[in-house]
């Protein structure tokens, strides 16, 4: 089963894209987050759904 991951920041679908990263959230841990190579690029906000956190710093 193909797993659909998609960028926090933009929702652009990651299905063989380079350069983008899984993290869990760095406050709660209890999400993974998915950000795509252009998002992390240009420094793009993303809001953890769990805790609220947001990023980047």
């Amino acid at each position: 089963m193909t797993e659909n991951l998609k960028c926090i920041s933009c929702s652009t679908e990651i299905t063989n894209m380079e350069g983008f990263t899984r993290f869990k959230c760095p406050s709660c841990g209890n999400v993974e987050l998915v950000r795509c190579r252009h998002c992390r690029k240009i420094g793009a906000k993303y809001k953890c759904g769990s805790c609220g956190f947001e990023g980047p710093n």
